[in-house]
């Protein structure tokens, strides 16, 4: 317990030095007066008196034993017996103390056991069975993330090699959350891949159309550095939300571009053709979804500070990845349409070629 009250004071010490944490607190609170009651077992076997049998009468004069119930009409009262409160007061003495020995006879307190005055925890806290001490801080402009490197930094210099530390409380829900968040966003680019493959037939323009999500990423962190603003669970959710949002664009594009395709058109005249007809359709979807985000990100309404780094992070994406997408998806399309036909044009070349043999001889 001295090394844990140690090393939470040191930490405590060290956060007061860093600005932007406040109103620094820990869980221990010492300083109480006890009394440290220890055995003297070598007396105690010769005397015939069980640790047990001290222990239990300790706990009677001090906290009290029930030995019957009174009833007043419908209510019912424990009756404790203990010792009074003038007599705790010489407790220390251990005058007029015995306790029962296993031949039965009384033998005084005073010679089995040894009491000192100190002073200790008025509560010992645990966590998986180990005591434990935790230190509480609050944050002035500063962001959670932020704060949590730099207290594990510090407490990377205080707490000794022989303790353990770990987070609780906001931190613990921020680390924990963010897991959640990039399993979430993992599993949206898998179902939105999977969607457009079946959308399109094809295993290869799902990934032409995918391009779209870095380019939606890169306005999205570029948004929340000019906005001054952090990435946290709403900005999470908002970059979640772009892998629905900004395929769109690609989607309208490289559909049109495959249907004028198979009307007979060559790729190049394709992608003009329907980079000029879907221009009009994709610049009224995005403005669309960047006005509707627009209320959103000026912090409108109460509560709205905390959910405007969400449609920050929407309408960056969305400026970025429609610029983008315009420009790279068509040139993209083209040399993936370029690379297939070839491999499409060797391998069967081949087979036709040892089919005619097969069919001459």
């Amino acid at each position: 317990m001295e090394q844990l009250v140690a090393a939470a004071e040191a930490l405590k010490a060290g956060l007061r030095e860093i600005k932007g944490f406040v109103d620094i607190d820990s869980s221990y609170r010492g300083g109480k007066p006890e009394l440290a009651i220890e055995i003297d077992r070598d007396r105690a076997a010769d005397l015939g008196v069980p640790a047990a049998a001290i222990a239990t009468t300790l706990r009677s004069l001090i906290a009290g034993d029930k030995i019957t119930d009174y009833k007043d009409g419908l209510d019912l009262f424990d009756v404790r017996m203990r010792l009074s409160d003038e007599d705790k007061r010489g407790f220390a003495s251990l005058s007029n103390l015995a306790v029962r020995s296993t031949s039965g006879t009384m033998v005084e307190l005073a010679s089995v056991v040894r009491v000192e005055p100190g002073e200790g925890p008025s509560q010992i806290d645990r966590q998986a069975r180990q005591r434990q001490i935790t230190v509480y801080a609050a944050l002035e402009g500063m962001p959670l993330g932020e704060a949590s490197d730099k207290l594990h930094a510090l407490a990377a210099t205080v707490v000794p090699d022989t303790l353990t530390t770990d987070d609780a409380g906001m931190g613990q829900i921020m680390k924990e959350s963010f897991g959640y968040m990039i399993t979430a966003l993992i599993l949206a680019i898998i179902l939105v891949y999977m969607i457009l493959a079946a959308q399109f037939d094809s295993l290869v323009h799902p990934f032409t159309i995918m391009l779209s999500l870095p380019m939606a990423v890169i306005g999205a962190f570029g948004a929340l550095y000019l906005s001054g603003m952090t990435l946290n669970i709403f900005s999470m959710i908002g970059v979640i939300m772009l892998m629905g949002l900004v395929t769109k664009n690609a989607i309208l594009l490289i559909d049109f571009t495959n249907r004028l395709r198979k009307e007979g058109k060559e790729v190049n005249e394709a992608l003009l053709e329907a980079g000029t007809i879907r221009l009009r359709p994709i610049l009224m979807t995005t403005l669309a979804m960047i006005f509707g985000m627009m209320p959103v990100a000026l912090a409108l309404g109460e509560g709205g500070a905390q959910r405007a780094p969400m449609a920050v992070v929407v309408i960056g994406g969305l400026i970025t990845s429609t610029v983008l997408t315009l420009v790279v998806v068509p040139v993209v399309y083209a040399l993936v349409d370029r690379l297939s036909l070839r491999w499409l044009f060797r391998l069967p070349s081949a087979w036709v070629s040892r089919g005619r043999r097969h069919h001459e001889e």
